[in-house]
Formats: C-alpha cells, sequence, structure tokens
C-alpha cells in the first residue's frame, strides 16, 4: 500500500499558540515531526495486521514522552503539564495506541512508582522505564470488575518475606510486551494496594488479546497470577485504597483528553484537504454548503475543546485540577473526537474506509478511548455527582 505523505497541519482557529511558551512549541514540533517521520509510514500496516510496532517503544524513550513530567533525577523529563498534554495531542494524531502505549508507561506505571513508591523502587524502574528498555502495564481493570474497581478479586496473601499473588487483570494495554506490571490487589484486611510484578515471576503469564476490531496497532492482553512470590519490597508502601489507582487514572484521562483532540485534529484537517481536492459536479466538495457545514462544526468543537484542555493543564500546573475537571475534559474531548471522525468519514466517501486514509483507523480507536479509563457515561456521573452533591453510583 503506497504511504501517503502527512502533510498535517493543526487548526489554530483561535490564535492558541500564543499560549504556549517557546519550550511548549518546541516539545510540540519536536513529536511531530517524529510522528510524521516514524509512525505516519508505517501505522496503517500495522493496523491492517493487527501488530504492535515494538521498535517505538525505544524511539518513544528516546524522544523523552515516557514520564516527561517526572524529575529528571529518575530519568524523566521534568516538564510541566502543557507540555506532557501537547505530546499526547501528537501521538494520537498519528495513531491513539501509540498514545496509549506512552501514557500507560508515563501515567500508569512511571506516576504510582514516583508518586507511592519508596527511593529504591524509584532508582531501579524508573530510569529504565523513562528511556524506554522496560515497558510497563498497569492492571486494574478484571473479568468482573470494569466500571466498578473496588470489587476487584486479585489479592495477596502474607507468606513471611514474600507475599502470594492471585487473580487476574484483563484488556491491559502494553501487557504482551511488559517487562514490569503495576498491579493492584486487595490484601487480607481487604484494602486495596499496588505492587510492581516483574517478568519472569513464577506464575505470572500475559496472554495476548485478539480479533479486536479498534487499537489494532496496540498490544493488548490480560495478566494471570497463579500463586506468584512477589517480594514485599516490591508492594508501593506509600498509598493504601481506592485512591492510588485513581490518582493514576486521573493522570491518564488528563493525557487522553489531549490526545483524542490530536485525533480529532488528524480527522478534520484530513477532510478539509480532501475537500479542496476531490472535484464532484465541476467543482470542489468543499464549495458545498453541507461539506461547509460539517467542516465548519469540526474547527468550532476543535477550537473549544484546545481550550478547555490548555486551561485543564494550566490548572495541572498550578496543582488546581480537580478528578471531576478532568473527567469533564477527557469526555468531551472524546466525544468531539468520534463525532468529527464520523463526519470526516462521511466526507470522504468511499476512500474513508481504505487505509489509504486515517480516518477510519481513527474512528475505530476512538470506540476505545472513548470507553477506556472510564466509560462515556461514568464520565457523565462524575460530574453530576459534582454539581449537584448526588452520588448516582450507588
Amino acid at each position: 500500500m503506497a504511504v501517503r505523505a502527512d502533510l498535517f497541519e493543526s487548526p489554530d482557529h483561535y490564535q492558541l499558540d500564543e499560549l504556549f511558551s517557546e519550550e511548549h512549541l518546541m516539545v510540540r514540533s519536536a513529536v511531530r515531526d517524529y510522528v510524521k517521520k516514524e509512525i505516519s509510514p508505517i501505522i496503517e500496516d500495522y493496523a491492517q495486521r493487527a501488530e504492535f510496532p515494538i521498535q517505538i517503544v525505544k524511539q518513544l524513550g528516546d524522544l523523552g514522552v515516557f514520564g516527561p513530567t517526572v524529575p529528571s533525577a529518575y530519568g524523566g523529563g521534568g516538564l510541566d503539564y502543557i507540555s506532557y498534554g501537547l505530546m499526547m495531542q501528537e501521538l494520537e494524531r498519528g495513531d491513539s495506541g501509540v498514545r496509549s502505549t506512552a501514557s500507560v508507561q508515563g501515567s500508569l506505571v512511571m506516576f504510582p512508582i514516583y508518586a507511592y513508591g519508596n527511593e529504591a523502587q524509584k532508582m531501579k524502574y524508573l530510569p529504565k522505564l523513562a528511556s524506554g528498555e522496560w515497558l510497563g502495564c498497569f492492571g486494574l481493570t478484571e473479568p468482573d470488575h470494569g466500571s466498578n474497581p473496588s470489587g476487584m478479586l486479585t489479592n495477596i496473601k502474607d507468606a513471611g518475606d514474600h507475599v502470594i499473588l492471585n487473580g487476574a487483570k484483563m484488556w491491559i494495554s502494553n501487557a504482551p510486551f511488559a517487562d514490569v506490571a503495576v498491579v493492584w490487589a486487595k490484601n487480607e484486611e481487604g484494602k486495596i494496594v499496588g505492587l510492581i510484578v516483574e517478568r519472569g515471576m513464577e506464575g505470572f503469564t500475559t496472554p495476548t488479546t485478539h480479533g479486536k476490531w479498534s487499537l489494532r496497532a496496540s498490544a493488548t492482553g490480560e495478566l494471570v497470577f497463579d500463586n506468584v512470590k512477589v517480594p514485599k519490597e516490591n508492594i508501593l508502601p506509600n498509598v493504601i485504597g481506592l485512591k492510588g489507582p485513581l490518582g493514576c487514572l486521573s493522570k491518564a484521562r488528563y493525557g487522553i483528553a489531549w490526545g483524542a483532540l490530536g485525533a480529532a485534529m488528524d480527522c478534520y484537517d484530513t477532510a478539509l484537504r480532501y475537500s479542496k481536492e476531490r472535484i464532484q459536479f465541476d467543482k470542489p466538495i468543499g464549495a458545498f454548503q453541507l461539506q461547509q457545514k460539517k467542516l465548519a462544526e469540526m474547527v468550532t468543537e476543535i477550537t473549544k475543546a484546545q481550550l478547555m484542555v490548555w486551561r485543564l493543564g494550566v490548572l495541572m500546573n498550578e496543582g488546581r485540577a480537580t478528578p471531576a475537571q478532568i473527567s469533564m475534559a477527557k469526555r468531551n474531548s472524546c466525544e468531539i473526537a468520534t463525532n468529527i471522525a464520523r463526519a470526516a468519514r462521511q466526507m470522504l466517501g468511499g476512500m474513508g474506509i481504505t487505509g489509504e486514509y486515517s480516518v477510519m483507523r481513527h474512528m475505530m480507536n476512538l470506540e476505545s478511548v472513548i470507553t477506556y479509563e472510564g466509560t462515556h457515561d461514568i464520565h457523565l456521573l462524575i460530574t453530576g455527582m459534582e454539581i449537584t452533591g448526588l452520588n448516582a453510583f450507588k
């Protein structure tokens, strides 16, 4: 399949680039150039074959997108949250699965080790995860517990200098290739704790999930624990309870709010370009009112979302962003992105379903993004609880 030139330009209808620092723009430019050079030429082929391009892990480490907000003393970038957001936007502009790989590594593996781990754990794991030498995954969702993680059955039992871990997790990004897994399990008092499980520990397996129509270029699998002996020094000492994994998810959801916007931008840019090239009835289809309506609505929603994630980034940098604010942005970006992908697909007609354009791949990927890290409806109820003070979950 011939590779189309990646001519992407990000829409900026409100001159929002003026809100970014020179460093922010340099970060965005570096990741955009990487995506154009390394991701766009290969991603359709990998998605068609449902194969994960494992070589990108080291590339992403070299690029600095793993744990960019983690201090440089631990191998991170020491950057702010707007830089992190822009990185996720550009990666997902290329492919949601590529952004998922980076999101999981930074927000769900490195962040909990940095926030909840001790110094020895930080020094052992973070530099290797930051460089891409090691790939990590995050085990929370179970076969019978998705939106309600507090019902988890995975558990640990005390056995002297180690614990015995039993249970299973599913829908785990990076699992088939992961060297380490940050796993959440209940102890004998029924309290949730985090522990670092390493590949090679006896009884720990990571079966690959096959048959996906979405995130086909991302590696998804299960984590199965059959009497796995985990040394007690691998337990994260500085958090107990559901606030541990939920704190990680807030960081990941923040990245998704920017990331899904990147996918929306790519679909809009593709549709806009196509509307000027495709001639029907003796003129470009972009000259017809209904096509202009679609494009105008796309760029309006993108502009609103750009303002939202930028403001959220400012609040994150100030340590003032609430989980409910992050929820709202994640939900909004996913909603506008799925709507824009669908509208763009229609504008491209039959070409929209082919791998010659990115739109159908984004459209399928976004069906996962709108569900994972809190489903669309769950995020709606988080906002509902925040504004009414009434809990609809119970």
